[in-house]
């Protein structure tokens, strides 16, 4: 009755509460397995006393339903199938109605994983009922739709199936218990049950998790968690089943183990990858025992003790240590951390942060600073894009944490300050900043330093440091513009709403456009791949690359936050993501081409809605500002760093100038106008200035530095084609040119650094393939390179092959002797492929031989990735040919080793016989021999079986150890024994290396008899296999031995034992209580022989040093026949010529006469004729070779494949090289040729046409197979090849500065305008750039246009920007005509356009020259004769030398003060200002001008003739003239005595050496 009693009433009670209660409390995860129930407080209170039970499980600690919640997620978010996948892929987004519309026919209520995510996160759980209801839509949804045999329906029931499982486990244990009132029936129930052993896994791994060393170090630190695949690749090359004890942990918490032994071999698992990983010797090798260690004595410690009979032992030890870690508390702090997490984690986690940010953003405005604040520290990821403030949402739990309420006495955490943010109860972000700061300190109080909480902590703490500061900044800007625009916030507040609402809708549809657009004809949607940003995982390069990245998923983010301010800004994100796809992916690919039409979709929509109507009443100044100037206020505000290395470059060129102070980029600041110069358009067509550069820095269209350089090249371009090669302007694109590269290369450095070292690469495969190799040991910790030592250095069957060892082989390696992984292979095969056939196929050697060679295959191809990384011909020999070549070896030694067998066992039969007959025959023939099976001697008793001390023969040799076979007593009464001897290691003969277990001897093959009377003492010799499990009863440690093998004293060799068939013992043997460690230790003779074998190995070292730096392999020459060969000719594949192996296909230096560098060949052919060697193929040239533009920018080492092929002799060949193609250049090398040998080519250079075109890639050759292949190292990822300056740039810069130095005064005329040119930056008015400069060699008197004096001062801005340069009849005539001419010639230089119009001009009637010349007006001057009367051909006086009675002119620049008279200006000035701005004037035009000029009454255009007339002699100046004189044209008189002096000699020299009039008119005296 009592028991019926119970069950009704909990029953009653259980019922009533699942109808009443929202909200109950639980036990928790760990604690319910083992008994409890979510309602034992109710039971406990209305049940006073009718089961001890009932008392016992109300004292359990209890938890939230929410944290079971969040367990019955985590195990289905983390549970794989058998293939190693995650179900709840399937399940994590439900499908979109676009795609499926027929999914939301037969689903009502969708859900998937993320929107129950999403709800624990909000905490809306507040029973497992209601979570239970959830998952059972989710997988009732997927079973309804999906077919029952598809993968989808098939997933759904199996995780149903777990989560009701898991749900039983923590829920329903109570209740099932509930029914055992009696505690004997309710303790067995228990021990049976998955929960007690849960229990038992806990403590396991718990004795594994807080297990130290004697320093205090955690042993297990290194195991919580697996390796970085980034910091670590080739663990997961080595390591095929990678393990940690977070995944050890999580198994536990599913349920996955179903024994204490299946946990034993994930242990046991986790110990040797770290063995294997790691090497013998290492703090982690050691601490992988001492887990394994750790692991068995608690095992054997549980497995051995008395069992607990009751639960409420088990659940009061639990709860006494509280502060154990349990299973699932370490699964999710070791989860919390690791970069390898499922892939669930990334995407179920995408949006974690916005679903919480949406919530806050109804209460709060996104660009509130303390909501920023806090969303920054919410929003915090680590460098695997995984949120870290997660431990940080809530508090610890009071009832699994009561020590840190007693610690704490103030605990806070986010949900609470983002209760305090919703009842705004922060007026300044000091107050948010001090609650952030009090949790990050209870965090750093209550955790270790240098746990992953407080690691989290610092790093969340930076993060809002820097955040606090960036929003104080930003306060501090905004001030003076937040009193503005608060006096228009309230009038215009419904007019902002509503063209608010217009800009979003605009902005909606225009992601529409980009979002719905199809490729034609597939129909296959083009923004698929614009989602999401690539992986971090996947694409790890595309971060380094591209410094902004953007998706589609942000910018909709962004549009539903009302984050952008305007339709601009959405365009600018938008523009920003094509340009990054454009970026990083290959010009003519599927993302490039997708990403160009996207474009172009977005921009016909746009231009479709039309523009925005502006309110000019509802803007605020502040962004009329922004709109005015084109740049936001957000972004003039602070600089990226990629934004400051641009600003850096750009000023660089901006602000350089020369020794004279002239700052070289003024003309190249803005374009000319196309009234000025109209040719200039047609000649450049894409013109580029540094206005334009600067605006789209400003803009954050350049992703890196390379970018912004290519426009400027592009703009030094532009100058160089269009401007003559002597003109300053030239000269200045070179030099600004060469200081953008000087500039780029100080700021990223040298990137030479970048390319890997494959050398190194190389020869560290092959040291840690070969440490692998010599380090592989068996299950009992055996190196099986131990027994290989033994083996002689030279095969007696080839005596005449170099001695090759281990040893050797080793040293080769230290020394890094090694290029190639085939000659590598060869040399470890040798030594194996020596151990089997000098010894038999059942001896240890030949079958540690065959397991080392094995292994090295597997470790090998795990290195190279099967030729993913290295592709070398040592990849041919697999395992495969391994176990032919095993077979074939057997199939012919095993009928000799038989032979041999049979004759040994009849020759020791012989010699038994014979030892039986003489000691009989030794002894009197009537005594008999007595067998027992035991005697006695010295009050002991001695078995068949047993193992005893044997006096020794030598009084200075330890005891023999014998193992009793036979026990007789003779006639004589005295007893004897026969037994097998066993020796001990410093007995047998081996090498120093080897090494032995401790405690080792090996059985012999010696067998002999003596008297009982020598026995010492009893000992034990136990089999390897039970020695560290068991003991034998009542014997000492040091009389315990062990045995592995046998050894064999006339071939002196060890042999494992298989099978153990030694007399049974009377020996009694009991479990150890601790498994014994296996513990190898070196040969007695190590010491001894450590001189000696340092001595050999130095005069090896020494001797191998002598012969070669680096081991090359053996190759032969390879003839090949030609069938259209020349007579004599002997053509080779291979063929060495002067200790150089060579062969077709390889590339090689050759001697070139009169170049800097030596020009590079490629063989094609090649062959010997009478001695000589020949061989035939192209020649690469060099950049310094082609004619090119001194701005065009080469690769590095940069080669190009030239029309010439040569014939050359061997003799000429100077060393090896390799010219790769662009594509091999960025992602291999050859590994036996240095990277400075190393070349790339991608263009053909054409000599006739001067052209460099890309093409496709160089010949390849199809070799025979004695041909050894080159070695080819594949680098992880590829490299960034960078461009540098033409050799000709340097060369060139300085032929112009040495021509420019010599006209001095054309450099002062230069640093006048250069003066000049530096006011057109505040007057943008002024004529700008890339127009040639004349004056500096025109020496030609002609009359320029007019235009306004440089000295007029009062002209405005305005007055400025209208003023334009006049044109001539012919240059109106040659801007249209050229056009014509180019259309009908496309292929014509510019040169031959400019004759062609001169041509047309000359022909063309005077009455169309009239109309041409009248149109232009009256504002042309003359351009040829005299300048107008009284005025200067410039506008502006002109400084001269005149005949005597002149008065001089004013100083240039400037004029003549007012009250000075203007005085007569001579016809023909023999001095002339240059011309104030910057113009072209075409050859053909000065020509035409001379023939205008021409008439039948003279013979020039000019009346010279009087000009060379003037002497110095004749002129005399008065000092005010003197002072007047253009004394700036030169620094200094030299020697001369006076400027005027000096400036006569300037003209005379003018005269001589420019106009070569000296000869024609027989001036002697100049």
């Amino acid at each position: 009755m009592r028991r019926l009693a119970f069950r009704g009433a909990g029953c009653t009670l259980k019922k009533l509460d699942s109808m009443g209660s929202k909200r109950r409390r639980a036990t928790s995860p760990s604690s319910s397995v083992s008994g409890g129930d979510f309602d034992d407080a109710h039971h406990s209170t209305n049940t006073p006393g009718p089961s001890r039970k009932r008392r016992r499980l109300s004292n359990l600690p209890t938890v939230d339903p929410i944290a079971v919640c969040h367990e019955l997620y985590n195990t289905i978010r983390d549970y794989k199938d058998e293939q190693g996948r995650l179900l709840c892929e399937l399940f994590i987004r439900a499908p979109k109605r676009r795609n499926q519309p027929d999914y939301y026919e037969v689903v009502s209520q969708p859900i998937d994983l993320m929107k129950i995510q999403q709800k624990l996160k909000m905490e809306e759980y507040d029973d497992v009922n209601v979570l239970t209801a959830d998952f059972q839509l989710l997988f009732n949804n997927a079973k309804a739709y999906y077919k029952p045999d598809s993968p989808e329906y098939k997933a759904a029931c199996k995780l149903w199936e777990l989560y009701l499982r898991t749900k039983n486990e923590f829920v329903q244990k109570g209740d099932a218990e509930e029914e055992d009132d009696d505690e004997e029936g309710h303790d067995s129930q228990e021990l049976s049950s998955p929960g007690y052993l849960k229990e038992i896994l806990e403590q396991l791994l718990e004795a594994i998790a807080v297990a130290t060393n004697p320093s205090g170090r955690l042993i297990s630190e290194l195991f919580q968690k697996l390796p970085s695949k980034v910091q670590y690749p080739d663990y997961y090359a080595i390591i095929k089943e990678p393990i940690d004890l977070k995944t050890i942990a999580q198994r536990i918490q599913n349920g996955t183990y179903k024994s204490i032994h299946a946990m034993a071999k994930d242990i046991d698992l986790l110990a040797k990858n770290a063995k294997t990983y790691n090497e013998p010797g290492s703090q982690v090798f050691k601490d992988a025992n001492a887990i394994k260690k750790i692991f068995n004595m608690k095992k054997a410690e549980i497995e051995h003790s008395e069992l607990a009979k009751s639960s409420l032992r088990i659940s009061n030890k639990r709860s006494a240590q509280g502060d154990r870690l349990s299973a699932i508390t370490m699964a999710l702090q070791y989860g919390s951390e690791s970069d390898e997490d499922a892939a669930l984690a990334a995407a179920a986690r995408y949006e974690e942060g916005e679903s919480e940010a949406e919530s806050i953003t109804s209460f709060m405005d996104t660009s509130n600073p303390l909501y920023q604040l806090y969303d920054t520290v919410r929003s915090c990821r680590n460098n695997q894009g995984q949120l870290i403030s997660e431990p940080f949402f809530h508090l610890p739990s009071k009832k699994k944490y009561p020590d840190y309420y007693q610690q704490i006495k103030t605990p806070i955490s986010l949900q609470q300050i983002r209760t305090k943010l919703k009842n705004h109860e922060y007026e300044t972000l000091d107050q948010l900043e001090a609650d952030l700061n009090l949790m990050f300190e209870n965090a750093k109080r209550y955790n270790v330093p240098n746990s992953a909480i407080y690691k989290r902590v610092l790093k969340m703490q930076q993060v809002m440091q820097a955040k606090k500061k960036e929003l104080a900044r930003r306060d501090d800007i905004e001030d003076g513009d937040s009193m503005i625009s608060s006096a228009t916030s309230d009038t215009g507040s419904s007019k902002r709403k509503s063209k608010k609402n217009i800009r979003k809708q605009r902005m909606k549809i225009l992601y529409n456009a980009v979002l719905e657009a199809r490729e034609p004809g597939t129909g296959r949607r083009l923004c698929d791949l614009f989602m999401v940003k690539p992986s971090k995982k996947d694409y790890p390069d595309y971060y380094k690359i591209i410094l902004e990245p953007m998706d589609l998923k942000m910018i909709e983010n962004n549009i539903r936050n009302d984050k952008y301010a305007g339709e601009e800004a959405m365009i600018e994100d938008m523009k920003l993501m094509f340009r990054n796809a454009r970026h990083y992916n290959e010009e003519g690919s599927q993302v490039y081409n997708d990403a160009h039409m996207l474009e172009k979709i977005l921009k016909e929509k746009r231009k479709e809605l039309g523009p925005l109507a502006e309110d000019d009443d509802v803007a605020s100044p502040k962004l009329k500002l922004s709109r005015k100037s084109g740049i936001s206020p957000k972004k003039s505000k602070y600089m990226t760093p990629m934004q400051q290395k641009l600003n850096e470059v750009y000023e660089a060129v901006k602000n350089y100038t020369d020794k004279r102070g002239r700052r070289l980029s003024a003309i190249f600041l803005r374009l000319p106008s196309r009234s000025e110069l109209p040719d200039y358009y047609v000649t450049i067509k894409k013109p580029v200035d540094m206005e334009k550069i600067r605006s789209h820095m400003m803009a954050n269209k350049y992703q890196d530095i390379d970018s912004m350089v290519e426009d400027f090249v592009m703009m030094f371009n532009n100058a160089c084609t269009y401007n003559e090669p002597e003109s300053l302007i030239y000269k200045d694109a070179l030099v600004l040119h060469k200081v953008l590269l000087e500039t780029r290369r100080e700021i990223e450095g040298d990137e030479d650094s970048h390319v890997p070292n494959v050398t190194l690469l190389i020869q560290e495969l092959i040291h840690n393939l070969f440490v692998s190799v010599m380090s592989h040991q068996d299950d009992e910790g055996r190196c099986y390179s131990d027994s290989l030592a033994e083996i002689p250095a030279v095969d007696p069957n080839f005596p005449n092959k170099p001695p090759l060892t281990f040893d050797i082989i080793r040293k080769n390696v230290e020394n890094n002797r090694y290029r190639r992984l085939d000659l590598f292979q060869e040399n470890m095969f040798e030594v194996l492929e020596r151990a089997r056939r000098m010894n038999r196929t059942d001896s240890e050697i030949y079958e540690d031989a065959v397991e080392l060679q094995q292994f090295f295959i597997k470790i090998r191809d795990e290195l190279c990735k099967n030729g993913e990384i290295l592709l070398s011909p040592a990849l041919s020999y697999t395992t495969k040919h391994l176990h032919n070549d095993v077979e074939k070896e057997k199939k012919e030694k095993l009928p000799k080793e038989i032979e041999e067998d049979k004759l040994k066992r009849e020759e020791e039969k012989r010699e038994a016989e014979k030892s039986e007959d003489s000691s009989g025959s030794a002894g009197l023939s009537s005594l008999h021999r007595t067998y027992s099976q035991d005697c006695s001697f010295k009050n002991s008793m001695y078995h068949v079986g047993d193992y005893v001390y044997v006096e020794p023969a030598e009084a200075n040799l330890q005891p023999h150890i014998v193992c009793i076979e036979r026990l007789w007593e003779d006639s004589a009464g005295e007893k004897w024994l026969y037994g097998c001897w066993f020796y001990r290691p410093n007995e047998t003969f081996h090498l120093a290396t080897r090494k032995f277990l401790e405690k080792e001897v090996f059985k012999s093959d010696y067998y002999n008899k003596v008297p009982v009377s020598k026995i010492l003492g009893k000992c034990v010799v136990m089999f390897v296999k039970e020695y560290f499990k068991l003991c034998p009863e009542n014997f000492r440690d040091e009389d315990v031995y062990v045995c592995e093998s046998r050894y064999s004293a006339k071939t002196k060799s060890f042999k494992k034992i298989k099978l153990w068939t030694m007399p049974v013992s009377s020996v009694r043997f009991v479990p150890r209580d601790v498994p014994l460690p296996v513990v190898r230790v070196a040969s007695v003779f190590a010491n001894t022989d450590k001189v000696d074998e340092e001595k050999h190995s130095e005069s090896l070292e020494d001797s191998k040093m002598g012969e070669s730096v680096h081991l090359e392999k053996d190759k032969e020459d390879v003839p090949v026949e030609m069938s259209n060969g020349e007579p004599g000719c002997h053509y080779f594949e291979q063929l060495c010529y002067n200790d150089m192996w060579l062969k077709v296909g390889d590339c090689v230096f050759i001697k070139s006469h009169g170049l800097v560098r030596p020009r590079v060949g490629r063989i094609e052919k090649m062959w010997v004729r009478d001695g000589a060697a020949y061989f035939f193929g192209p020649i690469f040239i060099h950049p310094e070779e082609t004619e090119h533009e001194p701005t065009k920018m080469f690769y590095k080492k940069e080669v190009f494949l030239s029309n010439l092929e040569e014939t050359c002799p061997m003799t000429c060949i100077l060393g090896k090289c390799v010219v790769l193609s662009f594509k091999d250049f960025l992602s291999c090398r050859p590994t036996e040729i240095s990277e400075n040998d190393v070349f790339l080519c991608e263009s053909r250079y054409n000599e006739s046409d001067k052209q460099m075109k890309k093409f496709k890639g160089l010949k390849r050759f199809s070799l025979s197979a004695k041909v050894v292949d080159d070695e080819i190292y594949y680098f992880r990822k590829p490299i960034v090849p960078q461009k540098e300056p033409s050799p000709l740039l340097e060369k060139k810069i300085q032929q112009l500065e040495a021509k420019f130095a010599e006209l001095e005064g054309g450099d002062e005329d230069m640093e006048e305008m250069g003066e000049e040119e530096g006011d057109m930056t505040e007057t943008p008015s002024m004529p700008q750039l890339q127009a040639p400069l004349t004056g500096e060699l025109d020496i030609m008197p002609y009359t320029p246009p007019q235009s306004t004096p440089k000295s007029v001062k009062g002209s405005t801005k305005k007055e400025g920007s209208k003023r334009k340069i006049n044109m001539s009849g012919y240059i109106l005539f040659s801007s249209e005509m050229r056009a014509v001419i180019k259309a009908q010639h496309p292929d014509y230089s510019f040169g031959e356009l400019s004759r062609l119009v001169g041509t047309e001009w000359r022909n063309l009637e005077a009455t169309k020259k009239a109309e041409y010349e009248g149109v232009i007006g009256q504002n042309v001057s003359p351009m040829v004769g005299t300048p107008a009367p009284g005025a200067s051909p410039f506008g502006q006086p002109i400084g001269i030398l005149g005949p005597p009675g002149q008065q001089a002119p004013p100083p240039y620049p400037g004029q003549s003060p007012a009250s000075q008279p203007v005085m007569q200006q001579p016809t023909t000035p023999m001095f002339v200002s240059p011309p104030p701005k910057t113009q072209r004037l075409l050859h053909s035009e000065a020509y035409l001008k001379y023939i205008e000029g021409l008439s039948a009454e003279s013979n020039s255009i000019s009346k010279w003739d009087q000009t060379l007339a003037a002497r110095r002699r004749d002129v005399h100046l008065s000092k005010e003239q003197e002072s007047r004189l253009p004394s700036h044209w030169l620094k200094s008189k030299g020697a001369h005595t006076t400027m005027a002096d000096a400036l006569w000699r300037l003209r005379d020299l003018m005269l001589r050496d420019t106009l070569k009039i000296r000869q024609a008119y027989n001036i002697e005296n100049v």
